[in-house]
């Protein structure tokens, strides 16, 4: 039964390229019925069949004699669309606060080389940290103590863009850390010299 159905249908479908009526239905009305020719399935005609994808040509921007080929169906933008959210979570707010700490740390880290040479040239004391004993009868102390407030101002950027929130929020804190310290460091520094 389905054989039937399904045969019947095939055999009486009209292939696309069958002339299609050129009368329109109001004219078909007016005739005498017995005159009228009797409804075929072109009055019912199916719709087009999808255009297939077509291809353009254009130019390639590299090689204009090469000729490249792209569907209809490519997007128009070739560049990547933007991630909704940002990597960096720096504020401009954020970034003034960090120049500042960054300016007031590397300042105190002067300030503390300045009165760390003016005692052991005064012969008041001695360089306590190791690592900077070498330098102190210098003038290479005041490059050597700026190191540490620039390694502090690194990790301070990289924990202000962190994804952990309480990074985020912790920041500033070894920055402040190292200004503090070296201004601790010069001012005992300098009530060392009479």
């Amino acid at each position: 039964m389905i054989l039937t159905a399904l045969l019947l249908s095939c055999c009486t479908t009209l292939p696309a390229e069958a002339p299609r009526p050129t009368e329109t239905p109001s004219a078909m009305k007016l005739k005498s019925p017995a005159l009228a020719e009797p409804p075929t399935e072109t009055e019912h005609a199916k719709p087009d069949a999808p255009t297939p994808k077509t291809f353009v040509t254009s130019r390639n921007e590299l090689d204009p004699g090469v000729e490249v080929g792209t569907s209809s169906m490519e997007p128009i933008l070739k560049t990547p669309v933007k991630p909704p959210t940002t990597e960096s979570f720096e504020t401009p707010r954020k970034r003034k606060i960090w120049y500042g700490l960054m300016a007031a740390s590397h300042g105190a880290a002067a300030f503390d080389a300045w009165t760390t040479r003016r005692a052991i040239s005064g012969g008041y004391g001695v360089e306590g940290d190791p690592l900077q004993r070498p330098f102190a009868h210098s003038g290479a102390i005041y490059a050597t103590t700026q190191v540490t407030p620039l390694i502090m101002d690194y990790v301070g950027h990289r924990m202000m863009r962190s994804r952990h929130p309480w990074m985020r929020r912790m920041w500033w804190v070894p920055q402040a850390a190292s200004g503090s310290v070296s201004l601790g460091a010069g001012i005992h520094n300098y009530y060392v010299v009479p």
